[in-house]
């Protein structure tokens, strides 16, 4: 994950790019009940204003983050998938009920399946990427933006051109991954 960006803006077309492959994604009933807020160069402020305000940027460990040119806000949409399974070829399977029909939120799901195609798409055309959460402000954003309530905000990602410090390792990196016997259950737990 990139934290560090050099200010140069991407090229629109790199952008819809990535979104078109990010649309190849799996996805439930191909719904593809996703949406990303693009904010571009200065309007990226419109998220910094309100996410981690100018008082308390100091003291923020990655001050190369507020370079990144792209400021992409991928929403799930729950209701595009209750809509989807009220369609005929659907609608046998109950799920367009409502939310509580489902036995896993699909909509969440597929979205980060998107998101994951698009972070894996940048690193493969030389971008740099980091998705992170949204811990503070979202109300005020989201008004800011005006994005429906309906929507769930999975996170943000930052998107651009990796500056040279851009690999600087997280807290978190000295942490050991886990082996794959640690993970898999062959046959049975």
């Amino acid at each position: 994950m990139t934290r560090s960006f050099e200010r140069r803006p991407i090229e629109p077309g790199l952008l819809e790019h990535l979104v078109d492959l990010a649309t190849w994604a799996p996805s439930a009933g191909k719904t593809q009940g996703w949406h990303l807020v693009v904010l571009r160069d200065d309007d990226t402020q419109r998220f910094w204003h309100h996410t981690l305000p100018a008082e308390r940027r100091d003291g923020f460990r990655w001050q190369g983050l507020f370079d990144a040119p792209v400021i992409l806000l991928p929403f799930a949409d729950p209701d595009a998938y209750i809509a989807r399974y009220r369609e005929p070829d659907k609608a046998t399977s109950g799920l367009g009920a409502g939310v509580e029909a489902w036995p896993a939120p699909y909509w969440t799901i597929d979205a980060s399946m998107a998101v994951m195609t698009m972070l894996l798409a940048a690193e493969a055309a030389g971008l740099g990427a980091l998705f992170f959460g949204v811990f503070r402000g979202e109300a005020a954003l989201r008004a800011d933006l005006g994005v429906p309530e309906r929507l769930d905000l999975l996170g943000a990602i930052a998107l651009g051109w990796p500056r040279g410090d851009a690999a600087a390792p997280g807290r978190s990196a000295t942490r050991p991954r886990r082996a794959p016997a640690d993970v898999l259950h062959d046959g049975d737990w």
